[in-house]
């Protein structure tokens, strides 16, 4: 490592390391909270058993420091030297990791970090590393200190007439000073970062799988009867929100040894990462992406725009990973995933995804031999109550997108733009905004240009809002979420940022202001608001819907009558919401839906584009399954019509 390492993220990346190969370990800690003890526990144990020395120092300040903490300290190991500091009221905060590896090379770390998962894992910290062999003298100086301290006379062996001692007084100032103990705690274990607060490392049980929600324990049971089975790959379908991550996690933990995590966001890499590490934090892990290059870790989370280039690929053996995991799994068909999926040779493959058919209509079913291991609708979430309800109100746009050029998967741009540009259009979108809105809203955009003239009309009419994208320079997207949560944002109208992999629980309303053709992306978009929140009874859905391509198909998504439909007993166009939920839509919405179910091309017209597209593309006439896995219509419909698709083909000429 160089002389001077400053690290502000994942520091037991930096103390484990140093824990293997250290003679001495000396930590120097304000407080110690048990899961930084789960953490480090098992390393301190590994090198006790071969002779190193290990000194922990640990504070009483303000009572922090937990009672089971420092019990989980002398249970690492009999030789485990172990003192407590009786600040008496003043204040004790020193943060230091020395590690002497012998012959004058050493490390030691000073900095913000606390013994606690969330300073070692998750937490915003700064601490500076610095080599022993480059700073020879502040090294020992830093080594004589820690000794001083270690045997001052203000402090006492830990054992458990002291820590029972300790105990007493904890408790004590605990019911005397309730919110200030609490703040302070919450500080140190805070969950800001993690997406699941249910899994406190400190509320961990024997049976972990206690931890799960409900929904989880269910495809966790699925996926292990797949796993005992002999499958060797399987999908699970879960409604955005209810924890597909972390159901990988506790999947992988019982039976993989290493595991390649694999997703097309930084954003859900990261969060992936801090899931898993919650669930194994003795494990190692690392981030495989554009900035960082990690190989040996147990856990390696990859970028998909990486990984998809051999000279990155080939750097891992085919069988390096025991399981492959694909996020998002709906993009599995694409080429990009393709060659690293025929390149690994995992002993099982699991993709996750809420919307399982792609926006171009080839299929992922086939990716995974159609072996779905466990499937829930958000319809269904809701209905468990697992997922907030909605109401869900069809504002009528007045736009003419008949008149705008088609081009294949979306609006000509310019023209789109042209009527999107308008004031009227803007006073249209902020009036059902603030008859419906609740305090936090997210607005989806079909352009950045639409985002920024949106952002702009808001803040004229006196709301706080923000245009966020990928060329957003004026505030960090962290720092957006955060401001939003904390309603100093009103509003913020965002392009495809929000689709996937970020998780705002507060959000209570979600505006579409663009003329959404896919149904996977409408989902995804609904999904951000749909997950539970304190003081969240629903979730406020307005929709602006004009007479654009498909603008009937999505509200399929809200009906619980779709069954009905499909075996032709439906007449309206208005969706069955689930109890609890409201769907109001204007009547020129109504009437405007009507017309567009009585204007839709005529199945067998459908079925036969869809047949030629796929003939044009191999340039001979398609085999059913060829159709199936390359049309570019949903698989459902195809499943459904497959009486008709098997006559269509026999009577097409090739």
């Amino acid at each position: 490592m160089p002389d001077i390492k400053l690290i502000t993220e994942n520091l037991a990346d930096e103390l484990i390391p140093s824990i293997k190969k250290a003679s001495g370990i000396y930590i120097l800690t304000s407080f110690v909270m048990e899961s930084g003890v789960i953490l480090l526990a098992p390393h301190l144990k590994e090198a006790l058993n071969r002779g190193a020395e290990v000194k922990l120092l640990a504070g009483d300040y303000l009572f922090v420091s937990q009672p089971e903490a420092l019990r989980a300290l002398l249970n690492i190991h009999p030789n485990i030297e172990a003192r407590l500091w009786r600040s008496r009221g003043t204040s004790f905060h020193p943060k230091a990791y020395l590690f002497d590896y012998s012959d004058g090379q050493g490390l030691f770390i000073v900095g913000s970090s606390n013994l606690s998962l969330s300073a070692f894992r998750m937490g915003v910290e700064w601490n500076l590393a610095v080599n022993a062999q480059a700073e020879p003298f502040t090294f020992q100086h830093a080594l004589v200190n820690f000794m001083r301290n270690f045997y001052h006379e203000f402090t006492q062996p830990l054992n458990e007439t002291t820590i029972a001692y300790y105990e007493t007084a904890y408790k004590a100032y605990h019911q005397k000073y309730p919110e200030l103990v609490q703040s302070i705690t919450e500080m140190e274990e805070s969950e800001l970062m993690l997406p699941q607060k249910e899994y406190k490392q400190e509320d961990a049980s024997p049976n972990e799988k206690s931890a799960l929600r409900k929904a989880q324990q269910g495809a966790l049971e699925a996926l292990d009867i797949t796993y005992a089975e002999g499958y060797d790959k399987a999908m699970v379908v879960m409604a955005t929100g209810l924890g597909k991550t972390y159901l990988a996690g506790f999947f992988a933990k019982e039976r993989f040894q290493r595991v390649l995590f694999v997703a097309h966001r930084e954003e859900i890499l990261n969060q992936a990462m801090r899931s898993f590490f919650h669930i194994m934090p003795d494990k190692t892990a690392g981030l495989y992406n554009g900035s960082d290059k990690e190989t040996g870790t147990d856990f390696v989370f990859a970028s998909i725009y990486t990984l998809s280039t051999k000279m990155h690929r080939e750097r891992f053996d085919p069988e390096a990973f025991d399981l492959i995991v694909i996020d998002e799994f709906h993009h599995a068909a694409a080429k990009s995933y393709q060659t690293v999926l025929s390149y690994f040779h995992p002993k099982f493959l699991l993709g996750i995804t809420a919307t399982p058919d792609r926006m171009d209509g080839k299929d992922v079913f086939a990716i995974c031999d159609g072996n779905v291991a466990y499937q829930l609708h958000f319809i269904e979430a809701i209905q468990k109550g697992w997922l907030s309800p909605f109401h869900y109100y069809g504002v009528y746009d007045e736009t003419d997108y008949t008149q705008l050029t088609w081009l294949g998967t979306k609006y000509d741009e310019d023209e789109l733009l042209a009527v999107q540009l308008r004031e009227e259009v803007a006073f249209n979108i902020y009036e059902a905004w603030n008859r419906h809105k609740q305090t936090r809203t997210i607005g989806f955009c079909s352009s950045i240009i639409q985002a920024n003239f949106l952002s702009d009309y808001f803040s004229k009419q006196g709301v706080a809002s923000l245009s966020l994208h990928s060329d957003t320079r004026s505030m960090t997207r962290q720092e957006a979420i955060r401001r939003l949560e904390s309603e100093e944002l009103q509003i913020i109208f965002t392009v495809d940022l929000f689709n996937e992999g970020v998780d705002i629980p507060a959000v209570d309303t979600l505006l579409f202001v663009r003329p959404t053709q896919s149904l996977t992306v409408f989902t995804q978009q609904v999904g951000r608001g749909l997950r539970l929140h304190a003081g969240k009874q629903a979730c406020t859905l307005i929709d602006l819907i004009g007479n654009y391509r498909n603008a009937d198909i999505k509200l399929s998504l809200f009906d619980t009558g779709a069954r009905d439909e499909a075996a032709g007993k439906r007449e309206s166009v208005t969706p069955i919401p689930p109890a609890g939920c409201i769907i109001e839509l204007d009547m020129s919405v109504i009437d405007m839906l009507e017309e567009l179910a009585r204007k839709k091309q005529p199945r067998k017209d459908k079925l036969r584009s869809v047949y030629l597209e796929v003939k044009e593309e191999l340039g001979r006439r398609p085999h059913y399954l060829e159709l199936y896995l390359l049309g570019k219509m949903s698989s459902k419909e195809i499943v459904r019509n497959s009486a008709h698709m098997s006559g269509f083909c026999i009577g097409v000429r090739s």
